[in-house]
């Protein structure tokens, strides 16, 4: 348990994963503006990736666009001619008539102003004529431009939803809005409050709706002639664009609905509506069996069906001239609004930087009627957190097991996939995912382990070259550096040489000078031999005392190792031979060496525990060289061979076969050779000789031919006195010609020394 807790506290690629899945779901869980702001992008890249979708065709749009400015003159018209509108739409059928324009003051173009005066001036002249007031009053009333356009809403077969807005709060206004005015407007828009709003729980005491400030409502005359009102107020994301709308904003004490849905209501016929409202928050509308979600707020996303016009637009100056196709308008839900663009009615919507707001509330009409809903739902949030922890372990979890280029196309895999289960969800199931949180945990966690990969490399690098510096060369030392994964505790299996080199008669000398004086023999001779060592890209395991240990084809894989550990050995008898000659000249002991060497497979690696380790090899056949290097003794050579060995370098090496061998510790004999030098270098002729007949006697030996055998090692010597092995040969002769014929004897010699 403490091991797992110390796991987690260390940098490594788990407790790093943990990190940046924690630090994400933080950051998902406060909020950040700019990454909120990047997943509004997101989601309005889902929109344009999915494309244009056909609207329904119970909307139309009657628009006050430049046309309309050019033929009936600036905004805001004479409201006769908005009741002329009204007329002409309720005469070709129209279900639904919805302003998306207010009218919050009297009609400035009306005449009554210019009656009213001529009142004035004819009470002045005290003229009094019965005919005369009458005709004024009769004046006064066609002249009132306002109350034509309650008329003709009045009488209009269309259900006419009049628009207007919320001052959303005291800085929205430009003047203090006293309480009875709030209040007297509150009342005007009483009729088109929620019939019904449904908790819960009856017990709630929550208010989650939007809350205004005041209401700003349409001439009264005209408000109590039209069925119903809606406001059309719109919201707008940090970023400027209109990607929700609030069905529900709470005013006083009442809450009222969105112009769109008045509309949608109305021409539905007025079915039951009601919101529901549940602990958390609302939970959508009801109207009769449709259900309409929304968030916790009351507030919907708009499902854009395309970029601005998506909708049929018929310009009013048209519509009032009588220029529409027949039936255009029967049946159908129609919209009065601005297009012009100098009317300031212009949104951003995710398919388009310029939309007028009219084909806002088209939209959300069409979104309520096909029930083409997008929706955030309740479990979106525990979705996009399960999804930043299941990416997070995923990118963990694989990612150290791959390297740079796999691990790479991993993320970007894990990364593409999500964003095409988020647009898929989006475009076929209406529902809005998380994209940013998600594919954030993916980029920190992968950006975290891939540095903690380069900065573990460069620490195993720094190990390396510290652990091998004084032991392999330079070269051999750039190569491990391309392979740092083999510097790990355990090992592996591996073909490879070793070498043991082992100075003779060390023990007498080192007791005939001081300490200081055997140090600088030492190091001095260590220096020679391992320069020879590193030449041949040989690695250098340890100094024991006065004995030093060579490996090749370890750490890095060397086919020819055997033949690099001959040409190391024999350089190694050069520098010997030139030191010796050296040191007589300055009065030191005249030393000389012994070389063991053996291949064969072996276990190569980092030997140890947690705790202190080294590279190194270990094996039979490791203790086979060292076995070899101690024969010399017996033999009076300098270097000996395994025939492992042997048959490597066959062809490259002159070699003598020495004898077969059962070494303490071994029960396999084995055949061991006498290095002698390289292949093609030419001998003495009488070192030829000598070698051609300790062969000879070798064969007699093993054939039990004793006196023969001794005759052929006694030429050898004679040929080549200082052959120390035909010497050896000729007294174990002597020795087994005293003991009885032995006819299960196999030619092999057991050493016995410890």
């Amino acid at each position: 348990m403490i091991a797992r807790f110390k796991l987690l506290l260390s940098p490594n690629p788990i407790s790093l994963t943990f990190v940046s899945i924690a630090l994400v779901l933080a950051l998902f869980l406060i909020g950040v503006p700019i990454l909120d702001l990047i997943e509004l992008k997101t989601y309005d890249l889902r929109f344009v990736s999915r494309g244009h979708e056909d609207p329904s065709s119970a909307i139309v749009l009657a628009v006050i666009d430049e046309k309309s400015m050019d033929t009936e003159g600036r905004w805001p018209w004479s409201r006769s001619k908005i009741a002329a509108l009204v007329d002409i739409l309720s005469r070709e059928g129209a279900k639904v008539i919805g302003f998306d324009v207010g009218f919050f003051e009297p009609d400035e173009n009306s005449s009554r102003k210019l009656i009213h005066q001529l009142q004035q001036d004819i009470e002045a002249l005290d003229i009094r004529d019965k005919k005369l007031s009458v005709l004024m009053e009769t004046s006064k009333i066609k002249g009132d431009n306002d109350l034509a356009l309650a008329n003709a809403i009045e009488h209009s077969p269309a259900a006419v939803i009049l628009g207007y807005f919320f001052h959303m709060g005291q800085a929205d206004t430009t003047h203090r809005i006293e309480q009875e005015e709030i209040n007297r407007q509150l009342k005007r828009i009483a009729p088109s409050k929620y019939p019904l709003i449904i908790y819960e729980d009856e017990d709630m005491e929550i208010h989650p709706f939007i809350k205004a400030h005041a209401p700003e409502s349409n001439l009264e005359i005209l408000t109590r002639a039209a069925r119903f009102s809606g406001y059309f107020n719109i919201m707008l994301d940090q970023d400027g664009v209109a990607r929700w709308i609030p069905l529900i904003i709470e005013c006083g004490e009442s809450t009222f609905p969105a112009l769109s849905l008045m509309c949608v209501w109305n021409f539905l016929d007025q079915p039951q509506l009601m919101v529901r409202v549940a602990a958390y928050g609302v939970e959508g509308v009801h109207m009769g069996e449709r259900f309409i979600p929304t968030d916790e707020n009351g507030q919907m996303l708009i499902n854009y069906l395309g970029p601005a016009k998506s909708y049929p637009y018929f310009s009013i100056s048209s519509i009032l001239h009588g220029k529409f196709p027949k039936g255009a308008f029967e049946d159908k839900i129609v919209l009065v609004g601005m297009t012009a663009a100098g009317l300031s009615d212009i949104r951003t919507t995710p398919f388009d930087p310029l939309c007028p707001g009219i084909e806002i509330h088209a939209t959300v009409i069409d979104n309520i009627l096909s029930k083409r809903f997008l929706n955030r739902p309740r479990w979106a949030g525990v979705y996009d957190l399960l999804a930043i922890i299941v990416l997070g372990l995923l990118t963990g979890m694989v990612l150290p097991r791959l390297n740079a280029l796999t691990g790479l196309l991993f993320v970007s895999a894990l990364f593409i996939l999500h964003i095409i289960a988020a647009r898929w969800l989006f475009v076929h199931s209406g529902v809005w995912l998380s994209i940013v949180y998600p594919l954030m945990v993916v980029v920190i966690t992968y950006i975290s382990i891939t540095a903690y990969s380069y900065f573990s490399e460069a620490r195993e690098r720094k190990k390396i070259k510290g652990a091998f510096s004084r032991y392999v060369s330079p070269s051999v030392i750039s190569e491990m550096l391309k392979h740092p994964e083999q510097l790990k505790l355990g090992g592996e299996e591996r073909e490879a040489s070793v070498l043991f080199c082992d100075l003779a008669g060390f023990t007498s000398v080192s007791e005939n000078v001081t300490p200081h004086e055997l140090i600088t023999l030492l190091s001095d001779y260590f220096a020679e031999m391992t320069e020879a060592l590193f030449a041949h890209e040989g690695m250098l395991k340890e100094y024991v005392g006065d004995e030093m240990m060579g490996i090749f084809g370890a750490p890095l894989e060397q086919p020819d190792h055997a033949e690099r550990a001959c040409s190391v050995a024999l350089a190694m008898q050069d520098r010997q031979q030139a030191l010796r000659q050296a040191w007589v000249k300055m009065g030191r002991p005249p030393l000389s060496a012994r070389t063991g060497i053996n291949s064969g497979p072996m276990l190569v690696g980092n030997v140890g525990s947690v705790y202190r380790f080294s590279y190194g090899v270990l094996g039979d056949h490791v203790n086979l060289a060292s076995r070899l290097e101690g024969l010399n003794k017996r033999y009076g050579t300098e270097i000996m061979i395994g025939e492992n060995t042997a048959r490597m370098v066959n062809g490259l090496f002159l070699l003598r076969e020495i004898d077969i061998v059962r070494v303490k510790g071994k029960e396999q004999p084995v055949r061991v050779y006498e290095l002698i030098g390289k292949s093609g270098v030419s001998l003495p002729k009488k070192k030829e000789e000598s070698l051609i007949c300790y062969a000879a006697g070798l064969e007699a030996y093993r054939q039990q031919r004793w006196k023969e055998a001794m005759g052929h090692f006694g030429q050898a010597r004679e040929f080549w006195p200082d052959d120390a092995p035909s010497l050896a040969m000729t007294e174990r002769c002597l020795l087994y010609q005293k003991m009885p014929y032995q006819d299960d004897w196999d030619g092999v010699f057991i050493d016995r020394r410890k």
